[in-house]
């Protein structure tokens, strides 16, 4: 077994406390895409190998796309295993947001060529899945693992809101990638919802038709 390091503050620790309590397959999970108006949420689960170590890395949120583009095929080709999830618009309409993100990281999980044995989890909210787990406040910012599912899963949302720009180019998707800007706003308070917007989301169903 490896050594452990007692360091809180290092990225990897949590992997190593998981790893020192048994675990073999340590599955870092995030999402992106809970808060936009348009566009489905996407969850990525990553196994990293216990030397992982590229520069750079870190919550996808304090990257530029730039640099999140240049991370993901290094993440991928250097993790033991990528599983991704999708939480369609539909799903999140019938189900709500937090549900669908929930479904997703399930999904994310189940694609993994690696059974994952230990989850760690962005965010407060255990994912249904009886697998032992830990949830991480701001886990991306904490855990190598957890900041590989952010950008993985960022860069994935990322390229179909820009397939879905090619598709209405008056709501200018890749742009904002569906989050409530001021542009998207006047888009659609122009044009209406299309079939990307979250109708129950404050911010587009005031523009819905009325039954």
């Amino acid at each position: 077994m490896e050594l452990f390091s007692t360091d809180p503050q290092s990225t990897l620790f949590f992997e190593a406390l998981a790893r020192h309590q048994g675990a073999r397959a340590v599955a870092g999970i995030d999402e992106a895409g809970r808060g936009p108006l348009a566009g489905p949420v996407v969850a990525a689960a990553v196994i990293l190998p216990a030397t992982f170590d590229l520069p750079g890395l870190t919550d996808s949120k304090q990257l530029s796309a730039k640099a999140r583009e240049r991370l993901y095929p290094l993440i991928r080709a250097q993790a033991l295993a990528v599983g991704i999830g999708v939480g369609r618009v539909a799903e999140v309409e019938r189900i709500n947001i937090l549900q669908a993100t929930l479904a997703s990281m399930v999904r994310a999980v189940d694609r993994l060529s690696l059974q994952p044995d230990f989850l760690l989890i962005d965010g407060i909210s255990p994912v249904p899945l009886n697998i032992p787990q830990k949830t991480i406040k701001q886990g991306d910012a904490r855990s190598l693992s957890i900041a590989a599912a952010s950008v993985v899963a960022k860069v994935v949302r990322d390229r179909i809101m820009v397939s879905y720009d090619r598709l209405f180019p008056e709501y200018g998707f890749s742009g904002h990638k569906g989050y409530g800007s001021q542009r998207h706003r006047d888009a659609i308070a122009k044009y209406g919802p299309c079939v990307c917007h979250r109708r129950t989301f404050a911010g587009v169903r005031e523009f819905c038709e009325m039954p």
